[in-house]
């Protein structure tokens, strides 16, 4: 493997790219319609937009590289082919890496606060940093805290632009006439989708890697209650975001969004329906990291889904 390409998996640049789509939508097919013929960037600054963002894609690359270097043990048995940390990249530099993604993300963040007075965006990316320096060196490590705090800052990714657009609507231009409650329940539609799927994806890849876990004392889980009591916190979490999904199909019937509709049912309900199948199922580590997959590709279809709201 060339090192830009081990580089690149470090960082998980697919991961990365996950971001930036979703915040991109975001911004220009949820709160540019809401915001009607005001256009977005003359709420927020274009370069105060791009700022956030690549401040996000950073901040997510330290903590990801920062999380491989303390499972430098762990990796060597559960994902041997995989592991960068000491095969392509030295310890210290990755260290290094982190350091720079992070400092350069608060940067960034400090810039986007300053040009729109959104001081709690700083404040919020800087106990990003520190949170995902804790969660890789213990809190991985523990019972659910791992998996809530992933999941908790994978909604942060949507909560703080809908959070920031919010903000600076009221503050700076309260003689719009702009519907800030649609926007807020949008911004914690999504935000509520993505910590389920995201919980749901983080307690598979426990099981994924409980072997490796379980021999360097973590207590995950898959360690800590068994894959079957697993089983069923995964699927009773499928069954609330299908129960939820099924409920907002039932509410936009009356206003015939029929594309929205047929979209929804076949690259998400349909999907976790077979994924509730498959956890059921699973046996092997195969199984379990085919259905991690398989919820990725749901959260991407989810994403997608902004779409509509620009359509319609």
């Amino acid at each position: 493997m060339h090192i830009v390409t081990a580089f690149f998996k470090l960082i998980r640049s697919l991961n990365l790219l996950f971001i930036v789509l979703t915040q991109c939508m975001f911004l220009f097919f949820i709160a540019q319609p809401i915001l009607g013929e005001t256009p977005l960037t003359d709420i927020l600054p274009l370069p105060a937009i791009i700022s956030l963002i690549v401040a996000g894609v950073l901040i997510a690359a330290g903590g990801n590289v920062i999380n491989d270097y303390f499972d430098i043990n762990i990796d060597i048995i559960n994902k041997p082919e995989r592991r960068i940390i000491d095969k392509y990249i030295r310890r210290r530099w990755a260290i290094v890496w982190h350091l720079m993604f992070s400092f350069a993300g608060i940067l960034l963040t400090g810039y986007a606060a300053w040009k729109t007075g959104a001081w709690w965006m700083l404040l919020g990316n800087i106990g990003t940093v520190l949170v995902l320096w804790m969660y890789s060196a213990s809190f991985k490590k523990k019972l659910l805290s791992g998996n809530i705090i992933i999941s908790l800052l994978t909604a942060w990714v949507i909560l703080i632009v809908g959070g920031w657009i919010h903000f600076v609507i009221i503050t700076r231009f309260p003689e719009l006439e702009v519907n800030t409650g649609k926007l807020l329940r949008l911004t914690f539609l999504y935000a509520g989708f993505a910590f389920i799927i995201s919980i749901v994806r983080e307690v598979i890849k426990d099981i994924e890697d409980r072997k490796g876990d379980q021999k360097y004392g973590c207590k995950t889980m898959p360690i800590v209650w068994g894959i079957q009591v697993c089983k069923i916190f995964i699927i009773t979490w499928l069954i609330i975001l299908i129960a939820a999904i099924a409920g907002l199909i039932v509410y936009v019937l009356p206003y015939q969004w029929w594309y929205a509709i047929v979209y929804c049912i076949i690259f998400i309900l349909a999907p976790l329906m077979k994924i509730v199948k498959g956890v059921y199922h699973a046996q092997t580590v195969a199984e379990f990291t085919k259905l991690s997959s398989q919820v990725k590709i749901v959260m991407l279809f989810g994403i997608l889904s902004m779409v509509f709201f620009k359509i319609y």
